[in-house]
């Protein structure tokens, strides 16, 4: 009897859980529909508070990053678009809709800050990176993986020498593959998980020598300019501008990407 009665429990549990994972995906998708309806009737305000409200509830979205940046930058707050640019970015970097976005929004901020130039093999690296989400480099990776076994079976079995030929080689490209592969999606899984770029807040901060209030005025930066945070010391980061200068500016005039 307690054999049947534990079945029957696990198989209510089973479609309630069913029922419930199926009632928050119609919600989930009505509530984006309201959003969007919003977006299109121009009310921007009420369209932010609806795509604020979904990143609460069902966490974060590629998609909804980019349609809120797209909210934020019809009603004019340009640097609460450019985070959420950023943020779409980070999760879908071969987004070149993002990125688009991302860098017409950069265009009405006040600062245009040219980065350091990186060595031309670091820019390929980065650029071949940023192709793909980690997902789909680790999707990758496994698929060219269980190609580069079947590859091996070739080169060990095949009764043909051009066979095994063809089994060696192409196992070597998809060896390299599987490596190059793990290599950007532990990069990127690395970005996600230890955010340390942001974006400033404030109309105008003015970068310290230290941190503390008394410190030496260094160099001003305005919102929407991107900053790469280096080290933390009570209320006040350690940052460093895309053009390599280094300074403390207070944690409450930047938001983390």
């Amino acid at each position: 009897m307690k054999t049947k009665t534990n079945q029957y429990m696990k198989r209510i549990l089973f479609f309630l859980f069913i029922f419930c994972a199926g009632f928050s995906v119609y919600a989930q998708d009505e509530a984006i529909k309201e959003a969007e309806m919003a977006y299109t009737q121009e009310n921007y305000e009420e369209a932010i508070q609806k795509y604020e409200a979904i990143l609460t509830s069902y966490g974060e979205s590629s998609q909804i990053y980019y349609n809120l940046g797209n909210a934020y930058y019809k009603a004019g707050q340009i640097a609460p678009a450019i985070l959420n640019y950023e943020r779409a970015l980070l999760l879908d970097p071969g987004d070149a809709d993002i990125r688009f976005n991302l860098q017409l929004a950069k265009q009405r901020a006040v600062d245009k800050i040219e980065p350091v130039g990186e060595f031309f093999l670091t820019r390929w690296f980065h650029a071949i990176a940023n192709m793909g989400s980690t997902d789909s480099w680790a999707k990758l990776g496994i698929f060219c993986f269980l190609l580069f076994i079947g590859c091996l079976l070739l080169f060990f079995f095949s009764r043909w020498a051009r066979m095994k030929k063809v089994g060696f080689y192409l196992g070597i490209v998809l060896l390299v593959i599987v490596i190059f592969s793990n290599i950007f999606a532990r990069n990127q899984k690395n970005e996600l998980i230890n955010r340390t770029e942001a974006i400033v807040f404030s109309p105008t901060v003015t970068v310290k020598s230290s941190p503390d209030a008394s410190g030496t005025d260094l160099f001003i930066l305005h919102e929407g300019t991107k900053v790469s945070i280096k080290s933390t010391l009570g209320e006040w980061n350690e940052v460093e501008s895309e053009d390599g200068n280094v300074g403390w500016m207070p944690k409450k005039d930047i938001q983390i990407i």
